[in-house]
């Protein structure tokens, strides 16, 4: 489908690589994310623990005397060279000419850093208008009002970052949490993302969208939103200019949503325990999540966060489902059988990254270990996807979002988002209704 390129620049990805390329690529960037979050990781566990910046603020004082203060421009300086210098490492393995990353990194950053102060005031905590969006949005804004030079471009590597940032995640997502919290959201989540992830593609296919943009939408709108599209991106080989497209449609839907939702909860009525669940399940971000649950009451906010852990838990199962179902379905004469060596080629190994961490932190630390560093992980962690956000923002064209393939993906998405909400609802309601508070 070359209508689905349509999105973005055509001249992104060659831009990139004369300005940026120093040669073959020697490792897969799969690996080179895994590598550099365990790299933090672990520096981290050792005790670096930079002060983290504040971004909260609801006047012009607070702004200027606390975000944009000395002292936390130095916290931002220090958070951003824990992260500079590793990403950097990693960019010259990927061929990148450190030169280039390096000056278009620090620009990304200050956007980042830029985006983070937007999502900490006042209006938009309470509208739950969180980091990815605004950092979407920053993106956004350059890319219509300017032609992006080729050696930021060297640095806007969207799944790079995310790829990153997901594996840090894993040291949030934490089995015993999750079970400690109750198996009602995992009942949900698993009754949903098989019902919505089929509904999706079944309808992609009877829109005439091609097979590998109809199973990123349809993981996209079913599991969590943006890293579930990257990690289905990683399992089936995917176009990346149309992950790019997905992630943009994604976090573009989202900003209503996550805004309205609360809202026609209350105006239906909904007991708390089923508006958190009815939100955990279908909002594609997590601070969106808990933001949405905490417009509701805390019994929605728990809700929300429980179903919202099981389905992201679901990442690394979705992933290996896919590499062997894709294998399968796309096995020809030409290509090699869908064999255990095959599949691991294609299985998208940040997911792996992911499951580790997630399980290092849920059974081989201490819990004082891990209350202890959450903090700063979570503040890495908000750096690599605002990164990756602003990223996404810088190679989405807005006309390309409706116009690509006549529209079809994007109704496709509604479409799926839709049911989304209905079925989730009902299965929210079957299984929290009546409930007071979370088991």
């Amino acid at each position: 489908m070359e209508q689905a390129t349509e999105a973005l620049p055509q001249s992104t990805s060659d831009a990139t690589a004369v300005a940026a390329s120093t040669g073959p690529r020697t490792f897969s960037e799969d690996w080179i994310a895994v590598a550099l979050a365990v790299f933090v990781i672990a520096l981290v566990l050792a005790g670096v623990h930079p002060s983290l910046p504040r971004f909260a603020w609801s006047t012009p004082e607070q702004l200027f005397g606390t975000v944009f203060s000395a002292g936390n421009l130095v916290s931002a300086l220090q958070m951003g060279i824990l992260v500079l210098v590793p990403a950097t490492a990693g960019a010259i393995l990927l061929g990148i000419r450190p030169a280039s990353f390096v000056a278009g990194f620090v620009l990304l950053y200050a956007l980042a850093f830029i985006a983070q102060a937007a999502a900490g005031s006042a209006f938009a905590s309470r509208w739950g208008l969180e980091y990815v969006l605004t950092a979407l949005i920053v993106g956004l804004i350059l890319r219509q009002v300017m032609t992006v030079p080729a050696w930021l471009l060297a640095a806007a590597r969207t799944e790079y970052y995310i790829k990153t940032g997901l594996v840090v995640l894993g040291a949030s997502i934490l089995f015993n949490e999750m079970v400690n919290a109750g198996m009602l959201g995992v009942v949900q989540a698993l009754i949903v993302v098989l019902s919505v992830w089929f509904f999706c593609f079944w309808l992609c296919k009877k829109l005439g969208v091609d097979d590998e943009l109809a199973t990123m939408l349809s993981s996209a709108v079913s599991i969590c939103g943006v890293s579930a599209a990257i990690a289905t991106c990683g399992a089936i080989q995917g176009d990346r200019k149309k992950l790019s497209y997905v992630t943009s449609l994604v976090l573009i839907v989202a900003m209503p949503m996550m805004v309205t939702m609360p809202w026609v909860s209350q105006a239906m009525g909904l007991p708390d325990a089923v508006a958190g669940a009815w939100l955990g399940g279908t909002l594609d971000t997590s601070a969106a999540v808990v933001a949405a649950g905490e417009m509701v009451s805390d019994t929605a906010r728990d809700a929300a966060v429980v179903v919202k852990l099981s389905q992201n838990a679901m990442i690394g199962v979705a992933a290996f489902l896919l590499t062997v179902w894709w294998a399968m379905r796309k096995e020809t004469a030409d290509t090699p059988k869908a064999s255990p060596s095959v599949i691991w080629e294609r299985f998208p190994k940040f997911v792996i990254g992911f499951m580790v961490v997630s399980f290092v932190f849920s059974f081989a630390l201490s819990q004082g270990l891990v209350s202890g560093t959450r903090g700063i992980l979570n503040g890495v962690r908000t750096i690599w996807f605002a990164l990756a956000f602003i990223s996404i923002g810088l190679e989405t064209s807005l006309g390309g979002l409706v116009t690509t393939d006549e529209g079809r993906p994007a109704l496709a998405f509604l479409g799926g988002q839709a049911f989304n909400i209905v079925v989730t609802l009902i299965v929210s309601y079957l299984l929290f209704g009546g409930l007071a508070s979370i088991a």
